[in-house]
């Protein structure tokens, strides 16, 4: 973990309420898991002095360029909206442990994204197809409007696409498919509003999977224990796990949502 005065290169709207912002740095070289984020330093001053963590959406060790994703929700990320191209944003990271791929070959794999939730499984799309996975994508949106990066994830492996409001792809939430693809399914990754996973897990409860933690963190560093989440081994000494640090990616099985 180190921390860097990373270069805007681009900062656009994507879809509503939702930026994409490349950033260069040497930094990019130490981001080594999809799954990890990074935690940014918004507003001027005194104003929103709590970082923002957001996760790695896609990396380009060639041209040293990250991509992130994120909505504005607040005045923080709506700062960050402002910003323009070749700006500086201090940026502390990466953080977290994320998405371990390096033995998955060959498999069929099933990627669940929700909301804010879909764009760290982009790049571990990215990863898995490179290993000669077989990847299919189910990604929740409320609207048509909300909707961002499907084309990229139509390029990666089968996509589903479902709105809360029927406005594009089928209507209904992303559990609504699972049962289709549960029994040839070997693996799955998910990520999303604690809601949807609490329900990914129940009905992938026989398949092997991995969970990513949405959370709001205050330091980002292990120290605040303000993203703490209750584990499920009864013998745990510490009987909880640090989302920032421990996680955000989890076994499905070791924490209770």
């Amino acid at each position: 973990m180190k921390m860097e005065w990373m270069t805007v290169i681009e900062n656009e709207p994507i879809s509503l309420d939702t930026f994409k912002m490349v950033l260069s740095g040497d930094l990019v070289h130490l981001m080594t898991q999809p799954g990890q984020f990074l935690h940014v330093r918004v507003g001027d001053g005194a104003t929103n002095t709590l970082r923002r963590p957001i996760s790695i959406a896609d990396l380009d060790y060639q041209a040293q360029q990250v991509t992130i994703i994120y909505k504005t929700i607040g005045e923080g990320t709506h700062w960050l909206s402002m910003r323009k191209p070749d700006e500086r944003i201090h940026v502390l990271g990466p953080r977290g442990n994320g998405f371990t791929t390096e033995h998955v070959c060959n498999q069929d794999v099933l990627l669940i994204g929700g909301g804010v939730g879909v764009p760290p499984l982009y790049y571990l799309a990215k990863k898995l197809t490179q290993q000669n996975n077989r990847v299919t994508i189910i990604l929740g949106f409320q609207t048509k409007a909300a909707m961002f990066y499907v084309k990229e994830f139509q390029g990666l492996g089968e996509t589903i696409v479902m709105t809360e409001d029927g406005s594009a792809g089928q209507h209904g939430r992303v559990t609504d498919v699972l049962p289709k693809y549960q029994m040839k399914t070997d693996l799955y990754f998910t990520c999303g509003p604690t809601g949807m996973l609490q329900a990914v897990t129940q009905q992938m409860a026989k398949t092997p999977g991995y969970i990513s933690l949405e959370e709001r963190m205050g330091c980002g560093i292990g120290a605040c224990f303000a993203c703490v989440c209750q584990t499920t081994d009864q013998e745990d000494g510490k009987g909880y796990r640090k989302i920032c640090m421990d996680g955000p990616v989890f076994a499905a099985e070791e924490v209770i949502l």
